[in-house]
């Protein structure tokens, strides 16, 4: 496969930000998204809404924490973006939302349990939420780092969901797919205050399958 050149990922960067927000999981200036790169990491600016971004507005941070050229700053949560790259190597691309069911249980200082058994495509029984931290912080960094321990999402108490992955597109499905998880929760919390949820012994396995079910797609 031919690697991208840095315009055509500042390009497949600009283009994901759309379409999350195109998709509603995000909404104006809010979230970023970041890709993993060299010599550090590619993140969406601050204070930018993507409809007015660029492909050159897409902000270069180095592995040192220095802003790479360009005129634009990085987003307000970089921080938390740089050290889920440094602590989960696996971690290419990152997306960080404030989707409305996501952040609806968030509010709630709710987790997303084992309802529905797409949990485990995040990589166990359930998807965690942390405690609020506020926004471009290292503790809402710190948080984030402890929500995602075994897991490749969670969500932030009282903001809304960070996950990770390989590339920008399975980063953009899995988002979708927590989203709907929290939505079919959050609904099912208007009927029954207590939903039934799998056993763990169920979960499991389905943990393994989707990890092998992923890695048939890079072959």
């Amino acid at each position: 496969m031919t690697e991208l050149s840095e315009q055509e990922q500042r390009q497949a960067l600009l283009a994901t930000a759309l379409a999350m927000n195109n998709l509603g999981l995000n909404q104006g200036s809010s979230g970023n998204l970041s890709l993993r790169m060299p010599t550090g990491m590619l993140i969406t600016p601050s204070a930018l809404p993507y409809h007015r971004c660029s492909a050159e507005d897409m902000v270069l941070v180095a592995w040192d924490g220095v802003v790479q050229g360009g005129d634009r700053q990085p987003s307000s949560e970089w921080r938390m973006h740089y050290d889920i790259y440094r602590v989960y190597r696996e971690a290419q691309c990152i997306l960080h939302a404030h989707a409305p069911w996501c952040s609806t249980l968030a509010c709630l200082e709710r987790g997303i349990p084992a309802q529905h058994y797409m949990v485990a495509l995040a990589g166990g029984e359930d998807i965690r939420c942390t405690p609020y931290a506020p926004f471009g912080t290292q503790e809402l960094s710190d948080a984030a780092l402890a929500g995602l321990q075994g897991r490749t999402a969670t969500l932030l108490g009282h903001h809304g969901l960070v996950c990770y992955a390989e590339t920008l597109d399975q980063v953009l499905a899995l988002a979708c797919e927590v989203e709907f998880l929290a939505r079919v929760y959050g609904q099912s919390l208007q009927i029954s205050h207590t939903p039934p949820l799998l056993p763990k012994e169920a979960i499991q396995p389905l943990v393994a399958r989707f990890s092998a079910y992923k890695n048939l797609g890079k072959k």
